[in-house]
């Protein structure tokens, strides 16, 4: 009997002895040192809001922040030494760019520069304007991105009024411009200017139609149609020049203008028989039509 309390009392100690290091855990995994917090590269060191930035360095967890001035940024961690995240929409201007860690380590700060964003012209609907169109066909579009109220667009260098329709699209309406090749760019409120695109304004003459008008006594009407016509185009003949306004003397034919897609010329046959008679408008600036054939007294 005393024996066996003797034993029980053994194995009660042995026990008491035990337990304590069984519900001690050894320490997790997690809680071993984590590699020092810090920066290697900033790829790039600075770039436009929507620019993704590239981190290389250690110490990088899921629960790393990237701190921008004061404000906090989401970032995507890739492996534990790569980090990125896309820049906000931020004033331009030096900023402090810092990481920390969800046990407190950061890293020293470094000197990251927000750029102004560049509004993107991509294309002009119509790229071509002719030099006759009026109203609505001198209206230009201008698609792209970037762009705000404020936007402004430059044509040759200087400001023309624009009609702001989205973030993506603005419009003007071209004015009266020499014929050639013109410079169209995009200007934001931040002096940030896009690439320049261009647009062309068409002043080349050319015959669409030609046909009979009315018929007189001695002479008809040949109605010649088309575009870029001018007050003071002349009208070739068959070689001979014909112009508006006064007529020289002893000329008893006439060129009337009608208008930029229309002239009237006033014909004085010689004979009532059908020929082939070939026509060509030649502008001021020396632009010259195809040449039209008919076939008329």
């Amino acid at each position: 009997m005393i024996r066996n309390l003797t034993i029980t009392v053994l194995l009660l100690l042995i026990c008491a002895a035990v337990a304590p290091a069984q519900q001690t855990p050894p320490p997790p995994a997690d809680t071993a040192r984590q590699a020092q917090l810090g920066v290697l590269s900033i790829l790039p060191a600075q770039g436009e809001p929507g620019t993704t930035i590239t981190l290389n360095g250690t110490g990088f967890t899921t629960a790393t922040t990237v701190m921008l001035g004061s404000r906090e940024l989401p970032a995507q961690v890739v492996g534990g030494r790569i980090m990125t995240f896309e820049l906000p929409e931020l004033p331009p201007g030096a900023y402090a760019l810092t990481l920390k860690r969800e046990d407190g380590a950061t890293t020293r700060p470094f000197n990251f520069v927000v750029q102004a964003q560049k509004p993107v012209a991509s294309s002009l609907i119509p790229d071509t304007v002719t030099s006759c169109a009026t109203g609505r066909e001198r209206e230009v579009l201008v698609n792209g991105a970037n762009f705000r109220t404020g936007t402004r667009i430059l044509l040759d260098g200087a400001v023309v009024t624009t009609r702001f329709i989205s973030p993506v699209m603005l419009a003007f309406t071209a004015p009266a411009l020499a014929a050639g090749v013109h410079q169209v760019q995009v200007k934001n409120p931040s002096d940030a200017s896009s690439t320049v695109l261009a647009l062309f304004i068409d002043a080349k003459p050319e015959i669409a139609n030609v046909s009979v008008g009315r018929e007189f006594v001695n002479y008809y009407e040949l109605i010649v149609t088309g575009r870029n016509f001018h007050q003071n185009s002349v009208l070739v003949v068959d070689g001979k020049r014909l112009a508006t306004g006064k007529q020289l003397v002893g000329e008893r034919e006439q060129l009337v203008y009608g208008g930029c897609n229309q002239m009237t010329y006033l014909r004085f046959p010689y004979d009532p028989t059908p020929k082939e008679i070939t026509l060509q408008v030649v502008n001021q600036n020396g632009e010259e039509s195809s040449l039209f054939t008919i076939s008329a007294p």
